[in-house]
């Protein structure tokens, strides 16, 4: 139902031609003072869109967002001690 999706950092040299990246995937954000585009295209094509993208003549550089690496799921290791502060 969900397609997989990776994220992807565009530093582009002006934000006005940056719009144009909504054919290599969907534009999350774009910021006009620090010149980036956030975006997410689909993970099978990421290799692919990425080489696309570089080759741009107003793309400085293209990232991989590192969001899927982050551990998201948390272990309780700590007893809960907000049961001895309370009244």
């Amino acid at each position: 139902m969900f397609t997989d999706r990776s994220g992807l950092i565009v530093w582009v040299s002006d934000v006005k031609p940056a719009k144009n990246l909504e054919k290599y995937g969907t534009v999350h954000y774009i910021s006009k003072r620090m010149n980036y585009v956030a975006m997410y295209v689909h993970t099978e094509k990421l290799e692919e869109s990425i080489r696309l993208i570089q080759r741009l003549p107003y793309v400085k550089k293209v990232e991989k967002s590192l969001r899927k690496e982050i551990k998201t799921e948390y272990d309780k290791n700590i007893p809960d001690k907000t049961r001895f502060y309370s009244l």
